[in-house]
Parts: structure tokens; sequence; C-alpha cells
């Protein structure tokens, strides 16, 4: 644990710094007495600063292989493990307790020699983001950092906006990030999603805006980076081996010989990332490759004159280099291809331009343009770019023992390219499209037309069949998507039948017109035939419901609250037609249309596209439609809205279910053990024994938490209800066993069954609204009850208004009854008002869930209106 200045330690109680270590190091380092390269790692949402062991021990392992020429002291935050996803009010607070920590951290080196200037970071989750939210401070000097690396962190938006907090804090950060972009350009940031594994961040959120600077910043998905080739669940890319391996190799590749630390010169440090997480060349990273190289001659030359050429190698103690002449096959060919399965760092191709000699003692490394795949490392030449060269010269070394294989051949690339159209959207399942491969080469590229979006899912299925039967390297199939790193690598055995998934993180941008493709890496005596289908695809209903899911889970929310408003309002209306109050799942059945709400929302989408239209919304200070922002980040489209809406259909009918399932068992319970023998008339709203619960409560709310005084208020109002059914239940008992004219008077000092059973039904869509409310208030008040210790009040508390106004109101609900409601003269008003906010609620809460209580809020307060005029 590394001490902090006092006034630092007071002002954040909760947050602390350590310094990593174990063995000798950790004991060599108790006095602080650092010489290495500093590395702070930020943990994200619940996360645990114990997490830098991953990256802490690796690195050390690496800096003893270089016996300790240079290495990285990693330092880790720990944030007492806050759910700064669920809750923004912290964010800030953390931001600038990092600031503080990089200060300390850079003072621990002060008079040292090579004494460092900035820190690197590595944030995960969260992490990333308070990382980037730095550079926002008004203090902060940007030369502070000049390595930033995420790892699935949500830059884009918040997974769940539940509290103003989180959406502000991500405007700040993304607004300052795009308009300061110039100023950012000395800081390298590298951002690494986890693919489909991770069902916490979506990798499209893990994406850097796009209109930061490109220079300076990259992203990619774990399936895409070299050597990993994998997709990795939210909190395993913290312990993936394969990432660790290649951050530490980033890291010591980064660092400059003359200052001991990582690199200043920006251009580098873009290339040594590319280098591990692009495209791998099966090299060792060198800033400045020689032009030329010298080649031995004392190995064994041989020419090689055919177009496709095979060389297996066993047990060899003499080196050869085969020669392939350009001159007769420039005219035929298009593209020279070459694969190794040795997949050691060491050059094995050049080019040569001696066109006099069948030897090339200088030529040119052309290895540096291979590509590291997972069983070969391939290079694709085009032959019109190398003009100049004569020769291409493979190299196969002596080997002792290893046994490993090489084939090269030329081809023209419009006899390797095959175009497989995508069908749309719509066709679900009923339509597949098929393609027969029936060449024998070592390479093709399928091209997936029309495949742009990210609701288009579905399977690719590849047979391969070979003319015999020996033992042969497997096939590797790429789907490549050319407008960002989220490639997706699939290796199979020859023969075989292989299903790979096509899916998209983000779509295609709109001025970007390349396709994206399935490279195919075959073996040289297999072909890609059709057995009915031997490459296809076929779009699944189910598929595109979870890519749904996958991008919009988060809105269901919305969309269940605005089911329930709307039966609510329908409840409402049959009391003033019918003076009966309907049941709650009937009535969802009969009202909860998705035409009332979607129409509306398309009808506005539609005229936004008005400039007129636009300036009025504007004048009026109207949000901007959720639906716009999410067609910027090109995940929107009408259908999905639809969907959504059915599934909060059934999500509203359940929960009803399993709230009026869970009152009678209450209330089972609650005739055991109490044995209420009336039902309970209050002659009055407002007592003054209730004035003093809501003072109270707002108390409560004001001087400790918000969501905790909605809690406590929710759970007075399950009682009250319990307590409601147990007395109908007893009452009905006894008019069923008792007709003396005692029960009669029982019920004549009572309200009715009828009007009682009524109160119910309407009590119990108010009690399933207001769940709802609490679900989404839950996240602040998890995070006040853990920080708790540290201070009674949360600060800044997001639900702390909207709290007093729901203990007002509920007090009032929870004590009303319909009858006082069916005299009233705003209920038409009231009956009518929740079909607009269920509209609100779609239109606005889908990216904001925290305004979704103040609709709800609204409605209750008209309610309890009408229970008063």
């Amino acid at each position: 644990k590394i001490k902090l200045p006092k006034k630092t330690a007071r002002r954040y109680p909760a947050y602390e710094l350590y310094l990593y270590g174990e063995g000798n190091y950790a004991e060599e380092n108790k006095n602080l007495l650092l010489t290495g390269i500093p590395v702070l790692f930020l943990p994200g949402n619940a996360g645990s600063y114990k997490q830098v062991r991953s990256l802490g021990s690796i690195a050390l392992r690496k800096a003893e292989d270089v016996d300790f020429k240079y290495h990285f002291n990693f330092f880790s935050v720990n944030f007492n493990e806050e759910l700064v996803a669920l809750y923004g009010g912290s964010l800030q607070r953390q931001t600038k307790f990092v600031h503080e920590c990089i200060k300390v951290i850079l003072k621990l080196y002060r008079g040292r020699e090579f004494a460092p200037t900035s820190v690197a970071i590595v944030g995960h989750s969260m992490g990333g983001l308070v990382a980037r939210a730095l550079l926002t401070l008004k203090n902060f000097k940007p030369e502070l950092i000049n390595l930033l690396i995420t790892q699935a962190t949500p830059h884009v938006a918040p997974v769940m906006p539940l509290d103003k907090y989180l959406t502000d804090f991500y405007t700040a950060v993304n607004n300052h990030w795009i308009l300061k972009a110039q100023d950012l350009r000395n800081l390298t940031t590298l951002s690494v999603a986890g693919g489909f594994r991770d069902y916490q961040v979506r990798s499209g959120l893990a994406f850097l805006p796009r209109l930061s600077q490109h220079d300076s910043a990259l992203s990619v998905v774990s399936s895409a980076v070299p050597r990993a080739w994998a997709s990795t669940d939210h909190l395993s890319i913290v312990w993936c081996k394969e990432l660790i391996l290649a951050t530490i190799r980033a890291f010591f590749d980064l660092i400059d010989e003359n200052t001991r630390q990582i690199t200043e010169d920006p251009k580098k440090r873009m290339s040594v990332l590319n280098h591990h997480f692009v495209r791998h060349p099966a090299k060792i990273f060198e800033e400045n490759p020689e032009a030329f190289t010298e080649l031995s001659g004392a190995f064994m030359w041989i020419t090689v004159k055919a177009s496709k050429w095979t060389y297996s190698v066993y047990n060899d103690s003499d080196g050869k280099y085969f020669t392939f002449p350009l001159a007769s096959h420039r005219k035929s060919y298009s593209h020279v291809y070459c694969e190794n399965s040795m997949l050691d760092t060491s050059s094995w191709i050049y080019g040569c331009m001696n066109s006099n000699s069948s030897m090339c003692l200088e030529a040119t490394d052309l290895s540096w343009k291979a590509e590291l795949l997972p069983t070969t490392k391939v290079v694709i030449l085009k032959l019109q770019d190398y003009p100049s060269l004569s020769h291409i010269v493979v190299h196969v070394p002596p080997t002792a023992g290893n046994k490993y294989t090489l084939d090269c051949e030329f081809f023209k690339e419009d006899s390797r390219t095959v175009q497989l159209p995508v069908t749309h959207l719509f066709s679900f399942g009923l339509s597949s499209s098929k393609v027969l491969l029936n060449s024998t080469g070592l390479l093709y590229n399928v091209q997936l037309q029309h495949f742009n979006q990210i609701y288009q899912a579905f399977k690719i299925y590849i047979e391969s069949h070979c003319q015999s039967h020996k033992e042969r390297k497997p096939s590797v199939y790429r789907l490549h998507i050319p407008w960002s790193h989220e490639d997706s690598i699939v290796v199979a055995k020859v023969p075989s039948f292989t299903e790979i998934s096509a899916k998209l993180h983000i779509a295609q941008p709109q001025n970007d017109s390349r396709v994206p493709e399935l490279n195919i890496y075959s073996s040289s005596d297999c072909q890609y035939e059709v057995s009915n289908t031997s490459l296809f695809y076929s779009c699944y209903p189910y598929i595109l419901v979870f890519q749904i899911i996958r991008f919009h889970a988060g809105a269901l929310p919305v969309y269940v609250v605005s089911n329930i408003l709307l039966t609510y309002g329908g409840q409402l209306s049959t009391l003033i037609s019918t003076g009966q109050c309907s049941d709650f799942s009937l009535e969802l059945v009969r009202t909860a249309k998705p035409y009332k709400v979607e129409p509306l929302i398309s009808i506005v989408m539609c005229l936004q596209g008005f400039h007129w239209f636009r300036v009025t919304w504007e004048s009026l200070s109207l949000p901007e439609v959720d639906a716009a922002g999410l067609s910027s980040q090109d995940t929107w489209f009408p259908l999905v809205s639809l969907i959504l809406f059915l599934f909060g259909t059934g999500i509203a009918f359940w929960s009803g279910v399993f709230l009026s399932t869970s009152l009678r068992l209450f209330s089972s319970l609650w005739l055991t053990l109490m044995r209420p023998t009336v039902l309970q008339k209050d002659n009055k709203l407002i007592t003054p024994r209730r004035l003093c619960r809501v003072l109270s409560l707002a108390l409560v709310s004001w001087t400790t938490c918000g969501a905790f005084a909605v809690f406590i208020i929710y759970l007075q109002y399950f009682s009250k209800e319990t307590s409601r059914n147990s007395s109908i239940q007893t009452v009905k008992n006894q008019s069923s066993v008792d007709s003396t004219s005692k029960a009669t008077q029982s019920l004549s000092n009572s309200t009715t069954i009828a009007e009682a059973v009524n109160s119910l039904k309407m009590h119990v869509t108010i009690l399933n609204l207001f769940t709802w409310i609490v679900l989404l208030n839950l996240p602040s008040l998890i995070y006040w009850l853990k920080n708790l210790r540290y201070n009674v009040r949360l600060d800044p508390d997001p639900c702390r208004s909207t709290a007093i106004i729901l203990v007002c109101i509920l007090e009032i609900l929870m004590n009303s009854s319909t009858s006082e409601v069916k005299s009233s003269k705003l209920l038409k008003i009231a009956a009518k008002v929740p079909l607009p906010l269920s509209v609100a609620v779609v239109a606005f809460g889908r990216m904001h869930l925290y305004k979704v209580p103040h609709f709800v809020t609204f409605s209750f307060l008209l309610h309890v209106l009408c229970c008063i005029v």
C-alpha cells in the first residue's frame, strides 16, 4: 500500500493506491526506491485492485528474461469495488483520485536516473472510461499520460443509463475527445473488446468514438488479436494469458533505449500496437527494419518455374533457397501467395532485383509483409506493386528434428474471388445462398454481399473434400470485416463440415464500400465442393432476436413500463365506463397494443428530417428522441422497437402474475399470523400519523439516500396490500359460511367486497409500476449500503427529489380506494394521460432509463389529485 498525502487520504477515505510485487522483487521495493517504468491499473465496475496481478506477474517474468535491463512497476487503485457502471455519482470522484495517484507515483521516482515524466494506464471496463476522463479535468496536464490501454470498456455509451450523472459523464468525456482530438495526438489509445462472449459490454460499445483521432487511437476485438484469436467474457479479458502476453510484449517493445521509459514518439507507439494487436508478421518488432538483407550463398539455390509448389522438410541438415522467376508469371497471374507452417520469427521470404543470375546475395525482406495465423504464416503479394522485383526467394533453413511445409502459388485474383449474396433481414431463414468452389488452390475469398448491418445474423457452413485420405494440415477460415478489427478465425481439420457464426459488432460506415470476406486458407490437395450446400448460410429468426437482445436488452424496462402504463390507463377508463376495475392481466391483453405507441414515434422521427420541425422542437426545449441517438450509433431500425414492445408485454404480464401470486402467498401468511376480521375503511386520506410518516421518510431521503426512502415506502405499500387482500379473503369466507345478521352488520361497517376488490386490482397495477421504479433505483441503494461506513449521506443522489415526491404521493395512494376516484372530476384526464406517457417513456427513456420514474410519478400524481378533487 502506498501512503498518500493526508489531504488526499482524508478527501478519499474509501480509495487506496497499491504497488504490486512478488518474491525478491517485492522485498527489494518495500522501501519504494523504484527505478522502473510506471504502469497504473484501474479496475472497473465492482472490480478488485488485485486484478493487476495478471499483468504484473507476466511483466516480472519478462523482466527476468532480460536480466532486469528494463522492468515495469505496476500500481493499482482500490476503488472499493464500487458499482460505477450502475451509479455514476462517483465517477468524477474516482477520476480526481486517479489524478492524485499519478502525481504521487511520479514523485516516487523523483531524483532517480531515467525518472519518468508520464504514466501508462491500463483500465478494465469502467476503469478505462475513468482514465479517458482524466483529460477533462481542468488542472490535468495531458503529458502525464502517453499510453492508455482499455479492456472491455464501454466507450460509446453506458450499458445501463440508470442515472443522469452517468450519461452526463459520458457526454462530457466523448465530447472532449472529439472536440480536442488534435490536442490528444500525443496520447496513444488502444481499446480491446471481448467479442461475443462478453455479455456485459457488447464490443460495439468498446470501439472508440469514430470522430476521435484516427492516427493515435486503435480499437480491436480479442478474436482478431494475433496469437489470441479468441473471444473472452467481461472478466476473463483481464486474465486471458494470450492477451496479457500481447500487452506485455507491446510494453517492452515500446521502451526507448535512451530514456529507458515508454517512447515519446506517437508513430512508434502506434506501430508497436499494430504489430501486436492487428497484423503480426511473425517477426520480432523492429522500428526501422533494414531495406536490404544479405543472403548467404553457402546454401543450395534451386529455381522453381511451376505456378504451384509444395515442399515438405523433415530433419534436413542442408539449407536451401528456392527462387521463383517473376517474368514468366507476370502476364498470366496477378498475385503470389506463400505459406509456411514453421511459426518461428526468422525471415523466410525475400524479393530479389537481380534478373541476370540464379543467385541473389542482396534482397528485400518480404517477411514483414507476412501475417501470422493460428497454424501458419502467410504472405500475399500483388505483383503489380513490385515492378522492380525479378525473383521471389523462399529460404528453407537447416532443420534438426523439425517438420514443416511450405506452399506457394501464383494466381489471378478474379479466379479466387467468388460472391455470396446475403439475403435481407426479413427472409427469416426461408431462403439461402450457396456457392461451389471447384478449384484446388490454396486461397479463396468469398465476398459476403450486402452484409453490413448489425441485425444480420446467419450461419456459414463449409464442407471440405480431399482427393486422398493422408494426414494434412488443417484449414483456416477467417471472417474478415474490413471496416473494423473484429475478425474471427476458425481452424478446422480436413475433410470436415464446419459451422461459422456471421455477426457484426458495428455496422458498415456510410462512406465505406468495402465488402466483408470469408478467407479460406485451404490444404493444397483439397476441394471445397457442394454437398447439398457446401458453403451456404441461412438466416434464423432466433439469431436475429438474440442480436436485438444483445444490442437493446437495456431498454427492456422502458417497454415493460410502457405496457403497464397502457394497462393502467385502460383500468381507469374501465372504471369510468362500467364503475368496475378490470383485472391487470385481462386489461394488459386488451389495451397494450404496439400500434398505440410506435406510429407516433415513427411520425416524429420522420418529421425530424425537416428543418422547420427541428427548429420548433428545439424552441420548445424538448430533448432528442432516443431513436435518433441510436440511429447515429447504427443500432436502430423500426422492427426492433416492435419486437422489444412484444417482449415488454410478456415481461409485464408475468411480472403482474408474480406480484399477484406474491400478494396471495403473503396474505395467507398474514391470515395465519394476524387473522384480520373486517375490511378497514379510511375516512381521511391525510392524518397526523401519516403526515409524520411522510415527513420522516422525506427526512430519511434528504439525509441518507433517496432510494432507501423509496424502498421503505415500497415495503409499506406491499404490506398494506397484503393486509387488504387478507381482509377481503376473511370477509369472503365469513359471508360464505355465516349468513346471519352479524355478518351483514360486519359488511355494513366496512366497504363492500366488490369495492375492496376493485381497489385491490388498481393497487396491484400501481404496485407493479412502483416495482419497476424501485428496481431502477436499486443500484444507488446498493452503492449507498456498501459505502455506508464512509458516509451516511449519498452524495450526489440521483433520486433524492423524486423520492421525496413519491413518498408524499404514495402515502396517499396506498390508503385510497376506487370509490373516491370514481366521483372525481379529473378522472377522465387521468385515464387519458397514461397513453401519451407510455409514448414518452419509449421516446425519451431508451437511452435515459433514469427518466422513466419521472413519467410514472406524474401519472401517480394525477391519481392522487383524483382522490382529492
